[in-house]
């Protein structure tokens, strides 16, 4: 087993600790990040219906030409904050998916909550 399979694997035993423990509803709902090589992908999600409430990625924002870099994660933070106000949402749960908080993570996580998101 080499070094990425590794850090992938360990990724997902983080994801299933992390989702056994968080829930959201229609009122609080939980934000999932996923961050590949290229994007960032961020939605807010519904469980008790299954569905997507809003969601935003750099590849929406940026039309494919946006860096991934810790500007780019603030910027996404920053739309789905402001999605989420206009659905009058103020309080989430995060779900960092497995990813450590550090980063690009902690940039959206950031941006979000200087735009008026609670968690």
């Amino acid at each position: 087993m080499n070094k990425i399979e590794l850090g992938k694997k360990r990724r997902i035993r983080r994801k299933r600790t992390i989702r056994g423990k968080i829930y959201g509803t229609s009122i609080i709902p939980r934000l999932s990040v996923f961050r590949s090589n290229k994007y960032i992908y961020v939605q807010a999600i519904d469980d008790e219906k299954g569905i997507t409430i809003e969601s935003s990625s750099s590849l929406q924002l940026g039309k494919g030409k946006m860096k991934l870099n810790k500007k780019t994660a603030a910027e996404i933070g920053k739309d789905i904050a402001l999605k989420l106000k206009n659905k009058k949402i103020e309080t989430i749960v995060f779900d960092r998916n497995g990813f450590l908080y550090t980063g690009k993570i902690k940039s959206l996580a950031d941006a979000a909550r200087e735009n008026g998101i609670k968690f």
